[in-house]
């Protein structure tokens, strides 16, 4: 007999053979297509000597580290004016003032259907703004306009009683933001944020467009001037992984501050107050 849960049926025993049935059969298809990759990548030849000695030369090397450091630059500054921008529109969202609420909800909203690219541009072409801080300014816009909504829906999924007795308890709303729900809140939008900046890292990408030297634009420009056949298959090699590190490097940092959180003696978990003892009073 199986017990049942809230959410779903806990699967028996002939359902679960059936599903281990099927994560071998997705293995072997995921194998199968990751060997044909490799087949063909070997038999086109783009794993000799030939079409890796470029990378070897100093000035190409310097020119991908100059490419990633730009790529860094801008991921920073859209991630430090992100978060800026996220706090400040989602204090408007959350603002007892009408007028405040409905101004910071449009920008959100506006900002968050423009597609990055067409901001980016706008203010590359129409503005005539210098490529890095055109492309910054985009990515802040679009980034920090969900940041604000993650932010607010955080602080909002915080038990309502815990903002009640904080209120009960003669507290300032800058105080129970402070000191009640923010904290509460951050290990529910942290998982959000960083999702958010993997989104702001690779969105740097698009730098390439308004010449900015980026670490793509770096790629392609060396691919540009290889003179074998594919020439950006190894580039791309290249440049995939130390993307995918760059990410999954936030991941971890995600993690390390998660557990770091949970051992901070601010969050962690206060006994319960023994019969007739006086709550400390609130100044």
């Amino acid at each position: 007999m199986t017990t049942a849960n809230a959410l779903y049926d806990v699967p028996g025993p002939k359902t679960r053979k059936r599903h281990r049935l099927y994560g071998i059969a997705s293995t072997v298809v995921i194998l199968a297509l990751l060997g044909w990759i490799l087949y063909l990548l070997f038999d086109t030849d783009q794993f000799t000597y030939t079409k890796w000695m470029p990378f070897e030369y100093k000035g190409i090397q310097e020119l991908l580290l100059r490419g990633l450091g730009n790529t860094l630059k801008a991921f920073g500054l859209a991630a430090v004016l992100s978060l800026a921008l996220g706090t400040l529109l989602a204090v408007g969202r959350l603002s007892d003032h009408r007028p405040v609420r409905w101004l910071s909800t449009v920008v959100v909203e506006f900002f968050r259907a423009m597609p990055v690219l067409v901001m980016i541009f706008f203010i590359f072409v129409a503005l005539k703004v210098q490529p890095l801080p055109a492309l910054v300014a985009g990515l802040t816009l679009y980034n920090g306009s969900v940041l604000a909504e993650v932010f607010r829906s955080g602080v909002n999924s915080v038990e309502r009683g815990q903002r009640e007795a904080a209120f009960a308890l003669g507290m300032r709303k800058v105080h129970v933001m402070s000191y009640v729900l923010v904290p509460q809140a951050v290990r529910a939008m942290l998982p959000a944020i960083i999702s958010q900046l993997v989104v702001a890292l690779k969105d740097t990408s698009l730098g390439y467009l308004i010449t900015y030297e980026e670490f793509l634009h770096a790629g392609k420009l060396i691919a540009s001037n290889l003179d074998y056949d594919l020439p950006f298959i190894p580039v791309v090699m290249v440049i995939s992984p130390i993307y995918i590190g760059m990410c999954m490097l936030l991941s971890w940092f995600a993690g390390w501050v998660s557990r770091r959180e949970q051992r901070s003696p601010k969050t962690e978990a206060v006994a319960p107050a023994e019969p007739g003892t006086l709550l400390p009073r609130v100044q």
